[in-house]
Parts: structure tokens; C-alpha cells; sequence
């Protein structure tokens, strides 16, 4: 089961990360959320991580934790 997480506006949103690879040939992964589950969809937030909502647009982000 993907995590959901659920905005201050009623919106649900699914974590996903992606593997991508930099200018320099570098690999890192990048997380992201959608609506809907799609592939390489996350069970969990990752390690060191916490789930915030921007205060414009209601859009959850990950940040690392302090």
C-alpha cells in the first residue's frame, strides 16, 4: 500500500520516487507526490524524511528532518 497523505484541503496524494541521472553521471533518487498510485510508489516515508504541506498551494513535499 502506497503512503497517502491528505492535505488541509481534502486531497489526497501518493509518494513516489524516481531514480534519475545528473549531468555529471551522477544517479539520485528524487521523491515526489501524485494523485494517484503509479510505479515505484513508496510504503513509507523515507529514513530521516517528514511529510510538510506548502502553505500556498496545499502541495505536500519531503524535508529533511532536524
Amino acid at each position: 500500500m502506497a503512503f497517502k497523505f491528505k492535505n488541509s484541503k481534502g486531497v489526497e496524494y501518493f509518494l513516489h520516487y524516481r531514480d534519475v541521472t545528473l549531468r555529471g553521471g551522477r544517479q539520485q533518487r528524487i521523491y515526489f507526490f501524485a494523485r494517484e498510485v503509479r510505479d515505484n510508489a513508496l510504503d513509507a516515508v523515507p529514513a530521516g524524511y517528514q511529510v510538510v504541506e506548502t502553505e500556498r498551494t496545499g502541495m505536500p513535499v519531503l524535508k529533511k528532518s532536524k
